[in-house]
């Protein structure tokens, strides 16, 4: 991986992780995934923890569309 230059002779490794999910997991679940992924990152990308950023958006089912239908509106066809 070629480094990253914040400023002339110092350089950084800085992963920058974008997480798209349904709304709907509990801080929780979040959590752990922020420090899965972290650890994940560090391991095979030899990152510092420091350095890593992990940004999960969540998204309104109505949001979210498959095959022509949004996914709130396909839930709904199932109950």
């Amino acid at each position: 991986m070629k480094p990253f230059y914040l400023w002339k002779g110092e350089s950084k490794r800085m992963p920058f992780i974008q997480v798209h999910l349904l709304e709907g997991r509990s801080p929780e679940k979040k959590e752990t995934l922020i420090y899965e992924l972290t650890e994940t990152v560090c391991k095979v990308l030899d990152a510092p923890k420091e350095n890593v950023r992990i940004m999960i958006q969540e998204m309104p089912l109505e949001h979210w569309g498959i095959a022509g239908e949004s996914v709130k509106k396909r839930r709904g066809h199932e109950q």
